[in-house]
């Protein structure tokens, strides 16, 4: 079957009653823009000299579109035969007065959603957009993280200061990967790809768990409708992400040290857990060798295969509890992230993320032999909660726009057939991957093995309640 589109003009198609139904705001109140129109052209003293670092020429890469810049990076290569990572973060302490509206409104949305029709940011554009982003050709306050590291990609070196940068370029991941794979990459990210895959290497060896599972994508066509698509896998996305990994566990590791902070943090899995992986394993006749760890069988895993998406479904149940774990004076009881293997923290998104703000504060003042600002402090107990309830929102209304797009797109086939994956089966139903167009959802019927390609009929779309149906054909 053809990919198939829905347009807004046949069905409805915006998210405004999924906004109203989750009562996201719609814009901020007058005094929050206030703020934010003054702190933009006269942003707020802070803790600390900046060091001038506009001659160090730095990229962003983000997804096409992207106003809301928090990161740029420049790796270079040192003599020693190790890497230069030096990442700029956006300092939004500049921008958001402690107790002040802005920072209030940042803790009640906790982090910017994303709507197929538009963004609920979390600071205001003139902030978010504008003052605060890295955007290319501007100077900007920023917290410059320098991380060196030795041959094999481990750190050796940490540096962490405030200082002005200025981007050199704006990029996307595709035009980043098309550079490369053309090999006239820009000097900036020239040796991304050999950092990426020996942090890749260490991710696997520290037992670090990567789902290679389909994402789906929704997007817009030319005549006003939505698109979902899988979305694509470029190895650049991957290798930057490792870039933003290795600044979060060495935010970990200061905090750690430093008996004060907020890690981003998942339990262990349990072993009859992992014991009930290896026999589903088993079941969809994947080889498990028994000094093989979890991380090492998924990375030899072909993603392409249909019992490889099964596996990763499954795996997913190992990845559950994640939260935040705050402390002061005293070690965390938690401090290691599962599906990372080892500590880490979230400070390279603090345009998007509220915890990211409060941990870099933390960072900077204990390298730079200073207390830790109260009002730091002050907000590190109440940040695990405000963070878990803004996950969760952001978790179903993800989910919820995904539903939707999949229901409208699919309200005209009912009885159609599709080529489907058996993700997961219980009983006499399974969680299936429909493979065009991308849709994930649950079929009836009996003999539903795990791990293989089926053919299903859909029988039931409810667009208003955002419910599909399929059943074994």
């Amino acid at each position: 079957m053809a990919s198939l589109v829905i347009r807004a003009h046949d069905a409805g198609g915006d998210f405004a009653a999924l906004r109203t139904e989750f009562d996201l705001p719609e814009s901020f109140s007058a005094e929050v823009l206030a703020e934010a129109e003054q702190v933009a052209g006269d942003p707020v003293d802070v803790d600390g000299e900046r060091e001038d670092a506009t001659g160090l020429p730095l990229v962003t890469i983000d997804p096409p579109g992207s106003k809301d810049l928090d990161q740029a990076v420049l790796i270079e290569r040192l003599r020693s035969g190790g890497f230069r990572v030096h990442y700029a973060i956006a300092d939004l302490a500049a921008f958001v007065p402690p107790g002040g509206a802005v920072d209030r409104e940042a803790r009640r949305r906790g982090q910017t959603l994303y709507l197929p029709d538009g963004t609920v940011p979390m600071h205001p554009p003139e902030i978010s957009e504008g003052a605060a982003s890295l955007l290319p050709g501007q100077v900007r306050p920023a917290v410059l993280w320098t991380i060196d590291t030795d041959s094999g990609a481990e750190p050796t070196e940490i540096r962490v200061r405030r200082a002005l940068v200025r981007s050199t370029e704006q990029f996307d991941y595709e035009a980043v990967q098309a550079a490369l794979t053309a090999g006239n990459p820009h000097p900036a990210v020239a040796a991304l790809p050999e950092l990426g895959r020996l942090r890749r290497e260490l991710a696997v060896s520290r037992g670090a768990v990567e789902l290679q599972l389909p994402e789906q994508e929704i997007g817009s066509d030319t005549d006003g409708g939505w698109v979902l698509t899988q979305r694509p896998r470029h190895d650049v996305e991957a290798w930057n992400a490792e870039v933003s990994l290795l600044t979060g566990m060495s935010a970990a590791s200061i905090m750690i040290e430093a008996g004060v902070g907020v890690l981003r943090t998942l339990p262990d899995a349990e072993p009859d857990a992992v014991e009930w992986l290896r026999r589903s394993a088993g079941a969809l006749g994947i080889d498990w060798p028994a000094e093989v760890s979890v991380s090492e069988l998924l990375a030899g895993l072909d993603a392409g295969r249909p019992e490889s998406l099964a596996l990763y479904a499954d795996t997913t149940r190992l990845l559950r509890g994640a939260g935040y774990t705050a402390f002061d004076g005293s070690p965390p009881e938690l401090a290691t992230h599962a599906g990372i293997g080892g500590p880490y923290a979230h400070v390279t998104a603090p345009i998007r993320r509220l915890v990211d703000r409060f941990a870099t504060e933390v960072c900077l003042a204990v390298t730079a032999g200073r207390a830790v600002p109260q009002w730091v402090r002050a907000a590190l107990s109440e940040l695990p909660a405000l963070m878990g309830a803004s996950d969760a929102l952001a978790a179903r209304v993800e989910k919820a726009c995904l539903e939707q797009v999949e229901a409208w797109i699919l309200a005209e086939h009912v009885g159609g057939t599709f080529s489907a994956v058996v993700l997961r089966a219980e009983a006499n139903r399974a969680e299936i991957l429909i493979e065009d167009p991308p849709v994930i959802g649950k079929c009836a019927g009996v003999d539903l093995p795990e791990g293989e390609r089926i053919t299903v009929r859909l029988t039931a779309v409810d667009p208003e309640k955002r419910k599909i149906a399929f059943e074994r054909a």
